[in-house]
């Protein structure tokens, strides 16, 4: 399939200033790109809550590395959490990054903000989030909440010995040759837009980076994929459920997974809009990004037809619908 030929002939594309789109089978890419405003598979957007699929493998890679199980409590691998613990003490690591943790979604995207940007920041989210408590039973059902991630976050920190930044950089981004991805504002980056109004760049804040802090580009987030599909040990933990059958979709460690062994999300901040589906047992992967509020419909129907003849799935509405939150919420 012409990627370039398919993007063009989506109509829900059009009028979008800027996508940039790529798919690898069995390590082979095709990468394109669509409207007025230029940008190539190195041009870098805001990734919103794709930034979880990588905070999440470099837990595990790092947990893996030390020989500590996945459902071990958090409580004992985060000493430092101990004073302010009222969550359930047999919360389990493998819960908070498959968002059945059970806990009081409490931090929101103000009060995360307010912690400000000192090293500590994230340190005192993850605070905030386990002094709420839990709601329900760790396990009882999936309910996504970035706070989940801003505990993973602030774990990974402190086995790490290090910020979440440089955790992640020395687990992940480093070893898997992503030089287009980071926290920081990269040179030249592509503009997002709400509707007609340009959306100013700002700082993510430090409390909310492992939710959704990172940018990164096409060529960088295939990268990503093709390191998951290369690491079968790391993949077979990430793809397993953690949901039950009752749950509103099947989970497992960051990622949504399909009626074919599809894994996908999407990623939502204001004037960005990106999504990625990987089918493990086909070698394949693809990623979209777009930035205008209005894009993910197009962006999923994309991926899904893209994806669609090695499954035969149409995979749109859920890539779609991935993680629709209330107004109130925050958004990763």
């Amino acid at each position: 399939m012409n990627l370039l030929h398919l993007m063009e002939s989506q109509s829900s594309l059009r009028g979008i200033p800027a996508v940039a789109a790529g798919a690898s089978a069995a390590g082979v890419r095709e990468t394109a790109a669509l409207g007025p405003d230029a940008v190539t598979a190195e041009s870098c957007f805001r990734i919103a809550s794709l930034t979880k699929v990588l905070t999440s493998a470099a837990l595990v890679r790092t947990m893996r590395d030390r020989g500590i199980p996945l459902d071990t409590p958090v409580r004992d691998l985060h000493r430092a959490l101990a004073p302010d613990w009222r969550a359930d003490e047999g919360l389990t690591v493998e819960q908070v990054l498959g968002q059945v943790s059970g806990l009081r979604a409490s931090v929101d995207a103000a009060t995360a903000a307010a912690l400000g940007d000192g090293d500590d920041a994230l340190l005192e989210a993850a605070r905030l989030v386990v002094r709420a408590g839990n709601e329900r039973e760790p396990g009882e059902r999936w309910s996504y909440d970035n706070g989940n991630y801003f505990l993973a976050g602030s774990l990974l920190a402190a086995l790490s010995g290090t910020t979440y930044e440089r955790a992640l950089e020395g687990c992940l981004l480093g070893a898997w040759g992503l030089k287009r991805t980071g926290f920081e504002t990269p040179e030249a980056p592509v503009t997002g837009w709400s509707g007609t109004t340009g959306i100013p760049l700002s700082d993510y804040p430090r409390a909310r980076r492992p939710s959704g802090g990172l940018w990164s580009s096409v060529a960088d987030l295939l990268a990503v994929g093709e390191a998951l599909l290369a690491d079968r040990a790391l993949l077979a933990e990430i793809r397993r459920p953690r949901t039950r059958p009752g749950d509103p979709m099947a989970y497992g460690l960051g990622w949504a997974l399909g009626p074919s062994g599809q894994m996908y999300l999407n990623g939502r901040l204001p004037g960005y809009r990106a999504a990625m589906v990987l089918v493990p047992d086909r070698e394949y992967v693809s990623v979209a990004l777009a930035n205008e509020d209005g894009a993910l419909p197009a962006l999923a129907r994309l991926l899904s037809d893209l994806q669609r003849p090695v499954t035969g799935d149409d995979l749109a509405p859920a890539v779609d619908a991935f993680a629709a939150l209330p107004p109130k919420q925050p958004t990763a």
